[in-house]
């Protein structure tokens, strides 16, 4: 039998991969679905079953608040980590990074806005 060589995978799956995985390490546990449309100006990483059981107990205790508090702080602190993984697999600079849940759904979106390719678009923070 002859061997074959691997399938390059294609940046929606990798960022799937390492969203998913970046997921379990930070919260421990992962989402049980990801999918990841990558567009020329912006990637969507949907995810589905995302909770931990203690958020899900405070969402059944009608806190859906506190989780959703809690969650957008931690994306806060963690974003370059989540900026790092589209960066990576694109190549391109994120200049925007959103993190949405639904906890009646128990799902996320990550949207990351990418800077144009033909543009050397100066960081915000650079021009002052």
């Amino acid at each position: 039998m002859e061997a074959t060589e691997p399938r390059p995978q294609s940046n929606s799956s990798i960022i799937s991969r390492e969203i998913v995985r970046l997921h379990a390490r930070l919260y421990g546990r992962g989402p049980t679905k990801a999918k990841t449309f990558v567009h020329s100006e912006y990637v969507l990483c949907a995810l589905e079953d995302i909770f931990t059981p203690s958020e899900t107990t405070l969402i059944e205790a009608e806190k859906a608040d506190l989780v959703r508090e809690t969650r957008v702080a931690f994306q806060d602190a963690m974003r370059d980590e989540f900026v790092g993984v589209v960066e990576r697999a694109t190549g391109r600079r994120v200049r925007a990074f959103h993190s949405q849940i639904d906890p009646q759904s128990n799902t996320a979106a990550e949207v990351f806005f990418l800077a144009t390719e033909s543009s050397d678009e100066a960081d915000p923070a650079e021009a002052e």
